[in-house]
């Protein structure tokens, strides 16, 4: 059977395909929208225009499933409707507008569906799980195939971009603020995990991209997965430059993100660096396989 699902974030919103028989599935095609709603936010509301942009992607996405006829979408929302203060008045006029009604996650959720869909690609055992999204990062740590720790912290790439960075590349005193904030959202809340972990596995559009970025940097290949702690504090040493070079390299290779790219790589720094981390290695899973596999299909993890 054929089943979309569809996942409102803070920075993008993007659907996806699958087949499914039993506890398997395949991906058959995705969509993304750029949308940006972590932008629409003021004093805590997401403004009739962010409400509109998320009308806009959905029934761009349901015009293209009717066309295919293709079932229903199962919608679900992260950050993007989760962190604001009118969320359930925008939910009701976001059914309105499109039909969608749209399961808002929990951040613990939200942390735990993401580990699940990359477990169902990485045969992992121990270390840590992060998704840093544009509004939101979630962390988890396991052991012996098992979650142990779950944790959403309320920073995101395309956040600090908005309340931290004066242009479009974070220069150093856009860093420095940047900085500031992780510690007071991440550090100073006392969730943090002190022990060492390793490795880190990443999902999400900031751990692809420094992916991404690495095989070009770095000389990797198409296939890899994986960098190691040198290589990605040598790619932040390019990146923190903030200069001309850094703004080269992300335009050729990830120009949706020219303006979170810095700001999403210094979140992963910072925890890659509180767990003392050996090894990133980035899943092609994440949330939508964790929902899809938990949610619609049921399957046993």
């Amino acid at each position: 059977m054929k089943y979309s699902i569809i996942d409102i974030g803070s920075n993008s919103m993007r659907l996806t395909l699958y087949e499914s028989d039993g506890d398997s599935f395949k991906i058959l095609f995705r969509e993304k929208v750029m949308a940006g709603l972590a932008g629409y936010v003021e004093d805590g509301i997401l403004s009739t225009e962010g409400i509109a942009c998320a009308c806009y992607g959905l029934l761009s996405f349901k015009h293209m499933l009717d066309s295919l006829g293709l079932p229903e979408p199962h919608v679900f929302a992260t950050a993007s409707l989760r962190n604001i203060a009118n969320s359930v008045s925008a939910l009701n006029e976001i059914k309105n507008v499109t039909g969608f009604v749209i399961e808002v996650l929990s951040g613990r959720e939200e942390a735990l569906l993401g580990y699940a869909g990359a477990m169902k690609e990485l045969s992992i055992t121990e270390g840590a799980f992060i998704d840093i999204g544009g509004a939101s990062t979630e962390l988890v740590t396991f052991d012996n195939s098992k979650p142990i720790e779950s944790v959403s912290f309320n920073v995101g790439s395309l956040s600090l971009y908005k309340s931290c960075v004066k242009h479009i590349i974070p220069g150093a005193g856009s860093q420095k603020r940047i900085n500031k904030v992780i510690k007071e959202e991440i550090d100073d809340t006392g969730m943090l995990p002190k022990e060492k972990h390793s490795p880190i596995i990443g999902v999400g559009g900031t751990s692809r991209a420094v992916m991404k970025l690495s095989r070009k940097v770095f000389g990797l290949s198409e296939s890899c997965s994986h960098i190691t702690a040198e290589q990605l504090k040598a790619l932040c040493s390019i990146l923190f430059k903030g200069d001309k070079a850094a703004a080269n390299l992300i335009l050729k290779l990830e120009a949706d993100r020219i303006h979170t790219m810095i700001p999403g790589i210094m979140i992963l720094h910072h925890i890659f660096t509180a767990f003392d981390a050996d090894e990133l290695i980035v899943s092609k899973y994440g949330v939508r396989e964790g929902y899809l596999c938990q949610k619609v299909l049921k399957c046993n993890q």
